[in-house]
């Protein structure tokens, strides 16, 4: 087997909590994120996914270094990130790249759209200022724009524009991996299918990896080859795109899919809907972490903390009595909305017309 382009094992970020004005004293850590373990393979797309605050931007962020983690490894092509600084980290975050969620405020209003593309490369030290801005000008061709808008400004551009713009910049340094922080949240229906497309045609053109932090499970369904379920700071279930959809695992990632509305009443399954609030990343609950929420929580869910473990399929998951859960009634791989079916179709039709 050959090794994985991204190992994380263990991650952790708390941020500690203290109290007093002149001797401050530490009086709880807020979990943010809590012993995640995953890998990526090269040319792979690993989807994270889960609730709002579960702990997802925070994970690609820590991958990349942006902010330090508090424990744990994270190996990049063999080479443990967590324990390089200076030139050397330098060059590792030329083969790791991020596309970032909001189009309006991940670019400089004050540079050209060809100044934003050719400062990583400026930065890195790739080529001179005649070879920079000739690959500004195949950049943009590259992603569906013109050479004549490195001239303009990212204001005058759409959403759906920026955010191509945002992914040429992420390309320019040709990394090995994108960390792409839900790249298409913020857009359009219709753009969502021309920006999604473009980031499969490029993955398979340039053999990318794709980190994916999303939230909408039809979008994830299209991009995903394999689904990381997050909840309150840890991951719940890894598994293959077809075997997670098909047959989920855990409760949480059950309800996550059940909550998808469907017209069909028939078709809603058997699951029981969460009740309660998410916990606190300032007070986890002891043992299972969803034990607090999970309609099949047992008393050895309040005392012991379920690990990862293989369930075949591909699967992993966190969870004490997996293979004893009811059966939920439903095929949650054709268990998406109507509207949700509408965008798969419209994000196959559109690449089959770029064909």
């Amino acid at each position: 087997m050959t090794t994985p382009l991204l190992e994380v094992e263990g991650l952790q970020k708390h941020y500690p909590v203290k109290k007093g004005i002149v001797l401050q004293k530490q009086v709880g850590a807020v979990k943010a994120v809590d012993g995640v373990s995953f890998t990526v393979n090269r040319g792979e797309t690993l989807a994270l996914v889960g609730e709002s605050g579960c702990g997802k931007s925070t994970t690609a962020r820590l991958v990349l270094r942006l902010i330090e983690p508090s424990a744990g490894t994270i190996r990049f092509d063999g080479q443990d990130v967590t324990k390089v600084g200076g030139g050397a980290m330098r060059a590792l975050r030329r083969r790791m790249q991020i596309v970032f969620q909001d189009p309006y405020a991940s670019l400089n209003p004050r540079l050209t759209v060809g100044d934003a593309i050719a400062e990583p490369m400026a930065v890195h030290g790739i080529g001179n200022a005649a070879s920079r801005q000739a690959k500004v000008q195949e950049l943009l061709r590259l992603v569906g724009l013109q050479p004549f808008h490195a001239e303009r400004y990212p204001h005058e551009f759409s959403g759906g524009q920026r955010q191509r713009i945002g992914i040429a910049r992420a390309l320019s340094v040709e990394p090995e991996l994108v960390v792409c922080d839900e790249p298409v949240s913020a857009l359009d229906v219709s753009i969502q299918a021309q920006v999604v497309n473009l980031m499969k045609d490029l993955q398979a053109r340039l053999g990318l990896s794709y980190l994916f932090i999303a939230h909408d499970l039809a979008v994830v369904k299209h991009m995903a080859d394999r689904i990381a379920v997050m909840y309150l700071g840890a991951v719940m279930e890894i598994g293959g795109k077809q075997a997670l959809f098909a047959k989920p695992r855990h409760p949480y990632t059950r309800a996550l899919l059940a909550a998808i509305p469907h017209p069909d009443p028939a078709r809603r399954g058997r699951v029981t809907p969460l009740g309660g609030d998410v916990p606190s990343p300032l007070a986890v609950p002891p043992g299972c972490r969803f034990h607090t929420r999970c309609p099949f929580a047992q008393e050895r869910c309040k005392l012991e903390v379920p690990q990862l473990r293989d369930v075949g399929d591909g699967q992993q998951v966190a969870c004490h009595f997996s293979e004893t859960l009811p059966d939920a009634g439903l095929d949650y791989s054709g268990g998406l909305t109507d509207a949700a079916a509408r965008r798969l179709a419209l994000y196959d039709a559109a690449r089959r017309k770029a064909a």
